[in-house]
């Protein structure tokens, strides 16, 4: 099967290698960097296409060669290039994370014959899949928490962070407003608020905040109570949010000498130097699910836990891995006709399958990354 995936950037990249593994794929990865395409076919038996992918109508004139696309790009360009694929006629596997609407592209893609998995990356991803999972097997859902995370293994002043994926979309993390379920009703605080302080083996403890996270979550799954948070070692929001409040991610130009500068730009210009994950340099992903509800009369409690390393072996980011061999077995799922329904699904309603949810956890495990259930009882 020709697979095309659209973005080298550290996930792509971590999708196409794991990808062209698989004798059952061939493999093309399409970018605007001959530098990061370069590396990829020293990797790997990939071909590639030195391609802008901004430009959705160009996309939208070659793409229909292939027989399925990964959408690995910036949130910013994800919607249109996804709507493109889909017009292409192109089943799909999307982690852009884009912040529109993707059931705005259900019709569509129903019209087209589509199926498109999108947001199957870790979280939103493998989270909303098992969410759906238990939700499917509890006569009633009460309640989902889900706290994520990618961090350097190595703590560095003054932000103790680096960009394991976009530092764009790590940027929107921050400044988007986050809704969450509360009493049934869905509201919305800004992120980086509702600050709490958790414990995990092997780390320790980790601040959590609100993010948009939830995603589709807010639509697909009935509990009275659902919230995302994102983790990162203790006083980073602080930080962020000294800068957010003050102006410095502003998108609005402001006026500096005669010059229009928007604020955001000057400051992700000085960031993400600082925040980028240097070759070799070690990252950690931490996620925990839980989701609490009724079976049968009796209140049980599920968690799910992930703690995964960065891959020396392979040179692959932990956060590479566990977002780009997601998307790989949502790939597989098409390629092997186990999802096949044209429209456009969330992780969540494919993890109402028992059998998809074995065979996309029993994939993930074989490369590493184990997700540990445990389930509790309630009073």
């Amino acid at each position: 099967m020709n697979v095309i995936v659209l973005g080298a950037g550290r996930v792509g990249s971590a999708i196409a290698i794991d990808l062209a593994a698989d004798p059952q794929f061939s493999v093309t990865v399409a970018d605007a960097d001959p530098k990061a395409l370069g590396r990829l076919s020293e990797r790997a038996a990939i071909e590639t296409i030195a391609q802008d992918l901004s430009d959705a109508d160009g996309v939208s004139a070659w793409v229909g060669r292939f027989e399925l696309a990964v959408e690995a790009m910036p949130g910013f360009l994800g919607f249109r290039t996804l709507e493109a694929v889909i017009g292409a006629g192109v089943n799909v596997v999307d982690i852009a994370f884009f912040p529109e609407d993707p059931f705005l592209l259900n019709d569509v893609a129903k019209e087209k014959g589509v199926t498109a998995i999108v947001d199957f990356g870790v979280a939103p991803g493998m989270s909303n899949l098992l969410v759906g999972h238990v939700d499917a097997l509890l006569d009633r859902t009460e309640a989902v928490a889900i706290y994520v995370g990618g961090l350097p293994a190595i703590r560095e002043r003054p932000y103790e962070y680096k960009a394991v994926f976009s530092p764009i979309d790590v940027i929107e993390e921050y400044t988007r407003p986050a809704r969450f379920v509360e009493h049934g009703d869905v509201v919305s605080r800004p992120a980086l608020s509702d600050l709490e302080l958790l414990d995990f083996a092997g780390i320790g403890t980790l601040e959590a905040f609100l993010t948009d996270g939830l995603r589709t979550l807010i639509e697909t799954i009935d509990a009275p109570t659902m919230v995302e948070k994102t983790l990162r070692y203790p006083g980073h929001a602080e930080r962020i949010a000294l800068l957010r409040d003050s102006g410095f991610l502003d998108t609005e130009p402001i006026d500096v000498d005669g010059a229009k500068i928007r604020p955001i730009d000057v400051t992700t210009r000085l960031l993400f130097p600082r925040w980028e994950l240097k070759p070799g340099e070690a990252d950690l992903t931490v996620m925990r699910i839980l989701i609490e509800g009724e079976r049968a009369g009796n209140r049980l409690r599920t968690t799910y836990d992930l703690l995964d390393r960065y891959d020396a072996e392979t040179d692959t980011a932990s956060m590479a891995r566990t977002t780009g061999y997601a998307a790989t077995m949502a790939v597989r799922l098409l390629a092997n006709g186990r999802y096949d329904r044209p429209g456009v699904h969330p992780p969540e309603e494919i993890g109402r399958d028992p059998d998809v949810v074995r065979f996309v956890l029993d994939g993930l495990r074989d490369r590493g990354i184990d997700f540990r259930e445990t389930i509790t009882p309630l009073g």
